[in-house]
């Protein structure tokens, strides 16, 4: 009876094959590196959140001791009122500019999507530079501010609003793009006023958009450190505190204790939003009648001014950062020169931090990308092993919910450990990409799985029908497919990678300063001017390569893609 068994047996194990072991083993080595890279830092500096100095276990020691601090414990109630405030500024505006770029016949759309997606080009950091330049000591247009101090809860609002908006800019008029008009004929057709209509048809439309918008843009907000640093002043909050017990009291232990509670908020909100999403269900038909605006002169001129101003402020905040950084002495001799562009003499890293932040970027790229996409597809394409591809789902997901702050941190505990085979990399360059990749993971994830989402299950069948090997259809049939989807997740990979602060702040070494860190570096040491200068060459950089990625997916979509168009 067993050998009847084992040889019943044998075909099915033959069945599954090469492909089959290709897959698992490719499951299982990509399941292993999230599991490095992201599950054992957070326990690790969960742990230490539990020890003393000497790391002995100390239970709630560390945590009586914080909540029991006021100066530490207020720090609470600052991110919160920061971060509520800025989402309510943020989300209302962003609302208002895509309504107008979606729902209005205004010119100059174009124009203006483009200058709404400036920030996202420059470090956190840089915003609030620009305001010091504007309502600082020193500034233009301090009086206007009507003797309040930028230095605080009014420049982090301010600066958080600028560097987030087009985060939620980007999702409103995705939600917004999305229409079916035959209910805004019905509404016309029964008289309902336009106010109604709105109330009833447009803001019930994009709800889950407003959703998603309101939780990313809190949850970026509270976990930021570039913009509270730099323009902060005494108040405090939870990511400065994070910074102001590793590095300036090298209080590693309530660190650690700072990060946990910085970690649950993102942890709900990620948890809520994820939750509101499951329930989103399709807002269009087949029968479905796209929404074309029609002229309304009054509505368009209206929406027209609107994005004037916010554009204005916009090009206003990046005009006076390249102008600080070309003014020879603040603001004694405004002649421009070079002279803040002299690095090398700078308390900063010099021009070498530049070529790092470039080397770093291209590297997680690189890298990134291919881990990225590959797991991607093992999750979305991949056959059997379905725990497996599940943990790799459930591990991508994890680092949208963790501040870069805290990641930073936890990468200390775990990687700086002398019984970790993989402390070599401790100080490299390396240790700054796994870092990075880490950070962006998940956005990344979602768009690789979004576009395999698109292709049709029958081109594996087939390649299987074929015995045409897994590895084979994926390079010849998949990437070329989703070749789109690579080039975007490789350029936001390499954009965020330049102009991260928080991710990397506390793992860098002399040998490896990144240009972003060397902004907060000669900001700290008063060379405002410096700093302004290196953030805009971060700015032109993202730029610069930004334009090469667009000419690029051109001609790659002319030569690759062509089959869309047929």
């Amino acid at each position: 009876m067993a050998d009847s068994v084992a040889i019943a047996a044998k075909p099915v194990r033959a069945k599954l094959g090469r492909d089959d072991l290709i897959v698992r083993g490719t499951t299982v080595a990509i399941g292993l590196f999230l599991t490095v890279i992201i599950v054992l830092p957070l326990y690790a500096m969960l742990s230490k959140s539990f020890e003393d100095k000497d790391g002995v276990f100390v239970g709630l020691a560390n945590y009586t001791r914080y909540f029991t601090t006021p100066a530490l414990f207020r720090s609470i109630d600052h991110s919160l009122f920061i971060a509520l405030a800025s989402t309510a500024i943020v989300i209302v505006l962003a609302f208002v500019y895509a309504y107008a770029l979606t729902r209005t016949c205004m010119r100059w759309k174009g124009l203006f999507r483009a200058i709404a997606l400036i920030p996202i080009l420059a470090p956190s950091l840089l915003p609030a530079i620009s305001l010091i330049y504007f309502f600082g000591n020193q500034g233009i247009i301090k009086s206007w501010l009507m003797g309040h101090s930028i230095y605080g809860p009014i420049g982090i609002v301010m600066g958080s609003a600028f560097w987030t908006f087009p985060h939620a800019l980007m999702i409103l008029v995705t939600a917004l793009s999305i229409s079916d008009a035959r209910l805004y004929e019905a509404a016309d057709a029964l008289r309902t006023s336009k106010l109604r209509t709105f109330l009833t048809v447009t803001l019930p439309g994009v709800k889950f958009g407003l959703t998603s918008a309101t939780f990313v843009i809190f949850t970026l907000v509270i976990t930021d450190f570039g913009v509270p640093k730099v323009i902060g002043g005494q108040y405090s909050v939870l990511a400065t505190d994070i910074y102001k017990q590793v590095i300036g009291q090298q209080n590693f232990q309530m660190g650690a204790v700072v990060s946990v509670v910085l970690l649950i908020p993102a942890v709900i909100a990620f948890v809520v939003d994820r939750l509101v999403q499951r329930r989103q269900v399709a807002l269009l038909s087949a029968r479905a009648v796209p929404l074309q605006p029609k002229p309304n002169p009054r509505i368009d001129n209206a929406m027209l001014a609107f994005c004037m101003v916010v554009g204005g402020i916009m090009v206003a905040m990046l005009a006076m950062a390249i102008f600080a950084s070309l003014a020879t002495y603040w603001p004694y001799n405004l002649t421009p020169s070079f002279h803040n562009y002299n690095f090398d003499v700078m308390d900063g890293g010099g021009w070498e931090a530049y070529g790092n932040s470039i080397r770093m970027a291209a590297y997680t790229a690189f890298f990134g990308t291919i881990v990225i996409f590959t797991g991607a597809y093992l999750v979305e394409k991949g056959r059997g092993f379905a725990a497996g591809r599940a943990a790799i789902q459930f591990l991508a997901m994890l680092p949208m919910a963790v501040p870069g702050m805290v990641l930073g941190l936890a990468y200390i505990f775990f990687f700086n450990h002398p019984d970790n085979p993989l402390n070599a990399i401790y100080g490299t360059m390396a240790i700054l990409v796994l870092s990075t990749i880490t950070h962006f993971y998940t956005v990344s994830h979602l768009t690789a799985i979004t576009a395999l989402k698109q292709m049709d299950p029958e081109f594996e069948a087939v390649s299987a029908s074929l015995k045409a090997p897994v590895y084979r259809t994926f390079a010849l049939v998949t990437v070329p497919v989703c070749l789109p989807a690579i080039l975007a997740i490789s350029i936001y990979l390499f954009v965020n990678a330049m102009t991260t602060v928080s991710g990397v702040v506390f793992l860098y070494s002399s040998d490896t300063m990144l240009a972003s860190v060397s902004v907060l570096n000669m900001d700290d040491a008063g060379d405002i001017a410096p700093a302004a200068a290196m953030a805009m060459m971060i700015v032109y950089t993202s730029a610069i390569v930004r334009l090469l990625h667009y000419g690029l997916t051109r001609g790659l979509h002319r030569r690759t893609q062509a089959w869309r168009t047929r």
